[in-house]
């Protein structure tokens, strides 16, 4: 069970984008899944990286609970949200179907992730090592 709560959420969601996209269904990320009017007249279209960026979202909220806890896996926690972040970086700078609006919230997301996962381990290390004014711990 602890392998399963340190794959990083957000990298669940990429690999399913990737898998996704990868065998060619068919539908592609930018794939019209419905549609529906408002009643103010508005038509809104929903896609297929639509729903993914909405499983992201997802993700991301478990991620930052996860950050939120302290243990001794929020090291390796870290550490697969950056190499979640530099693949995702290479993905959508190189491969074509990854060039999607969508997978590129999904790389702001996992950003997010690393950075606000990061910045919650200081300040809770932080919060509780703390030197007094005379040197004292």
């Amino acid at each position: 069970m602890r392998l399963l709560s340190a794959v990083p959420a957000l990298a669940v969601v990429i690999i399913a984008y990737n898998l996704f996209s990868f065998t060619g269904g068919m539908f592609d990320a930018e794939s019209l899944l419905f549609s529906w009017v408002l009643p103010s007249e508005a038509e809104v279209f929903f896609k297929v990286g639509d729903l993914f960026v909405m499983a992201g979202l997802v993700g991301l909220f478990f991620e930052i609970i996860k950050a939120a806890r302290a243990g001794a896996g929020a090291i390796a926690d870290h550490a697969l949200s950056t190499a979640t972040l530099i693949v995702a970086l290479i993905e959508f700078l190189l491969v074509p179907f990854c060039g999607t609006t969508a997978f590129f919230l999904l790389l702001i997301m996992v950003l997010i992730d690393v950075i606000g996962g990061f910045a919650t381990s200081l300040l809770a290390t932080r919060r509780d090592y703390q030197i007094s004014r005379d040197g004292n711990l």
